[in-house]
């Protein structure tokens, strides 16, 4: 596999803003049916200058992120359908589309574009229908997506002449890491189940605490109204069926609706915008592999993880705090062995104790992952760094970390194809 040797940016760039919708299901929220999706892109772009303290005429340049515009939009263009609502009438733009890695993404290419010297602050948003369509005869309202229109929607992401003929996609996408996994720490089939379990009831209790997850109900509680005195043994019935050899349905992203926003400015110039504390992105590694590729997540992983380590020179103990897109939620014990942040072989043991949770001393996701606070797609990079720049500015409230966060890496992951790794710090 070929690896990339990455230069240093031409200057810092740094977070001085976030902006973030509750993860969602539209239908069923009166307050958000009738947005169109550029009211929900706006929605979190305004979210994100006010938590700047800049205004519109601040903003150079921005990106638009969304991974299936057909879904919503049914236009090619979307970004240029969207700037009136956030006050970018005017303002060049460019729309991206990368899978479930788009938001991800999306930060990276604010990154450069400011490292470059070419514009000085920047606005990248994501924003996905993942959950609703519109209605064809009143495209303000929206109904819930049958799943024949979200099979649809996920063959778009594979190569027809390959990849789909061979279903390469799926079949990579939801046992094989677990399968990895255990063969490679020689697990037993009950020992995986049980990790895997415990992955999902720790995502829960991180979601339950946020006010913008989706899911705000623990599994315990949910076990004890269905008449479980035990979780697990409520995890392992047929209240959780499998999907597979070991993938259960509390294992499997909870499709929604939703908008995240970042903006990003020159370092040296942050006094000129913002009072916040900056949070500099340090550096970013990036790799794709087709999806007929074995072991694609894992290969593309270690590729993004080095090269971020090797351009930063971050060694994996001065992490504070993990993030993993985690649709199919192996994605983040695996991937947070590969970047060191927890011990390789060990960390299922640290996953079972509950350590990974947010009152633990290795907490990841802590805003419940893919499978607890939603997945909104193209968005869900981007809240992920909404609530890693929230845990970093100790604003979290009760699900706030132990250890106030001073080094974060984000972990993003789509389409079977793309794959980051991004680190994160506060500056001193």
């Amino acid at each position: 596999m070929n690896q990339t040797k990455l230069n240093k940016y031409s200057r810092s760039v740094s977070i001085i803003g976030v902006g973030c919708t509750p993860f969602m299901y539209t239908v069923d929220n009166p307050e958000t049916n009738g947005l169109t999706e550029g009211e929900l892109f706006g929605y979190a772009a305004l979210k994100a200058m006010e938590d700047a303290g800049i205004t519109p005429k601040d903003v150079d340049y921005y990106f638009h992120g969304e991974a299936s515009p057909l879904n919503s939009s049914n236009y090619i263009t979307p970004n240029i359908q969207v700037a009136n609502w956030f006050g970018m009438k005017g303002k060049g733009s460019i729309h991206h589309s990368e899978a479930c890695c788009t938001g991800y993404l999306a930060l990276e290419q604010a990154v450069n574009a400011v490292a470059s010297g070419k514009y000085n602050c920047v606005l990248s948003g994501c924003v996905e229908f993942g959950d609703s369509v519109a209605v064809p005869t009143h495209p303000y309202n929206r109904e819930k997506m049958p799943m024949e229109k979200f099979l649809e929607t996920t063959a778009w992401i594979y190569d027809r002449a390959y990849t789909r003929s061979l279903i390469a996609g799926p079949a990579l996408i939801f046992d094989d890491a677990a399968e990895y996994y255990k063969r490679t720490n020689n697990l037993t089939d009950a020992q995986m189940d049980d990790i895997l379990n415990h992955m999902a009831i720790n995502n829960r209790r991180n979601a339950a605490k946020n006010p913008l997850a989706i899911m705000r109900k623990e599994y315990a509680e949910i076990a004890k109204e269905a008449g479980f005195d035990d979780v697990m043994a409520f995890m392992k019935s047929p209240y959780n069926p499998k999907m597979g050899d070991y993938l259960r349905v509390s294992g499997m992203e909870l499709k929604c609706d939703g908008a995240a926003a970042v903006i990003v400015c020159a370092t040296d110039m942050v006094s000129q915008f913002t009072k916040n504390k900056p949070i500099e992105v340090i550096g970013i590694g990036s790799s794709a592999l087709e999806a007929s590729t074995p072991h694609l997540e894992i290969k593309a992983t270690k590729e993004a993880v080095r090269q971020v380590y090797e351009l930063t020179g971050v060694k994996p103990e001065e992490l504070d705090l993990f993030f993993a897109n985690d649709f199919i939620i192996t994605s983040h014990l695996i991937s947070a062995e590969i970047a060191g942040y927890l011990p390789k072989g060990e960390g299922w043991k640290y996953v079972s104790d509950g350590r990974t949770a947010y009152d633990g001393d290795k907490p990841i996701n802590t805003n419940g992952g893919r499978t607890s606070f939603g997945h909104a797609h193209s968005a869900s990079g981007l809240a992920d760094l909404y609530e890693a720049v929230m845990q970093m500015r100790g604003l979290c409230g009760e699900r706030q970390v132990k250890k106030l966060p001073k080094t974060t890496m984000l972990r993003g992951y789509g389409g079977s194809q793309n794959v980051t790794a991004t680190i994160i710090r506060t500056l001193d």
